[in-house]
């Protein structure tokens, strides 16, 4: 465990916190920039005199709890959080759920896609973002009651135009929710779902037990489209590691009729 480099970066995000980006008062005069150590003791759950030991790099290697308290006190980003278990001499373990937003840098990317269709789905296949051209592809309630891809799938939540891929995206989504199970087992939200969609549906249940893998890719798919008829799309995946997502990028093979319709779908949608 690097301690002095541990060291230097509790001081470092210490003096770069104000108090009033944790709730406490902002008018009492400091000697020094940032939250005193008692103060970020106090936030982290941990005794003054444990949290002072790490900041001079002594004492023992600090636990995940520890960790994970010290990063919820400093306000620590993900990317930050894995960083500061790295430098302690642990692989940062996920948080405690799927995220279930999206990021603005990722929400402007979708919208900077030219004829790329696009949509943005949390671990528990929960449909995060999209774009117009997605919209306009699938049509139905994308986004409105079709939020969740694996409860659409398995319990016929919600409406989208027919595609080819339902079939071999079943074992894709109990492998994605598999892993997610053994990523978030406090998550609610998480649990919920994987009871209503065990309840809901035998295929379901038997997929589950076949324990699937997959790792995501590119596939293809057709989608009866009742404006542009019958699309011949791409899929392509793209990973957002720090929130678990999945970013998807529905495109046509250039110079084909698929590619023409979406053309003409971009600007209907627009």
């Amino acid at each position: 465990m690097p301690r002095q480099e541990l060291a230097r970066f509790l001081r470092e995000r210490r003096a770069g916190l104000r108090p009033r980006d944790v709730g406490l008062p902002d008018g009492v005069p400091r000697r020094t920039p940032g939250l005193r150590r008692e103060e970020l003791a106090e936030l982290a759950h941990m005794s003054v005199d444990y949290y002072v030991r790490l900041e001079q790099a002594r004492g023992p290697r600090p636990s995940a709890r520890i960790l994970d308290g010290l990063a919820e006190a400093l306000r620590l980003s993900p990317a930050e959080r894995d960083h500061l278990f790295r430098l302690a001499g642990s692989a940062a373990p996920p948080g405690t759920g799927p995220v279930r937003s999206v990021r603005p840098h990722v929400a402007r990317m979708l919208e900077r896609l030219p004829e790329t269709a696009a949509i943005v789905t949390d671990a528990a296949y929960g449909l995060v973002a999209w774009n117009p051209l997605a919209q306009a592809v699938f049509g139905g309630d994308l986004g409105r009651g079709t939020t969740n891809l694996a409860r659409r799938r398995f319990l016929g939540e919600g409406r989208m135009y027919d595609s080819s891929s339902a079939e071999e995206f079943g074992p894709i989504v109990v492998a994605r929710l598999r892993r997610a199970a053994d990523r978030y087992p406090h998550d609610p939200g998480l649990a919920a779902q994987l009871a209503r969609l065990r309840a809901g549906s035998a295929e379901f249940r038997e997929l589950w037990e076949d324990r699937p893998v997959h790792a995501p890719g590119h596939r293809t798919k057709t989608v009866d489209h009742p404006a542009v008829g019958r699309l011949h799309l791409n899929c392509d995946v793209l990973l957002v590691p720090e929130d678990d997502q999945e970013v998807v990028l529905i495109t046509a093979d250039p110079g084909t009729p698929s590619a023409r319709a979406l053309r003409h779908l971009t600007h209907v949608a627009h």
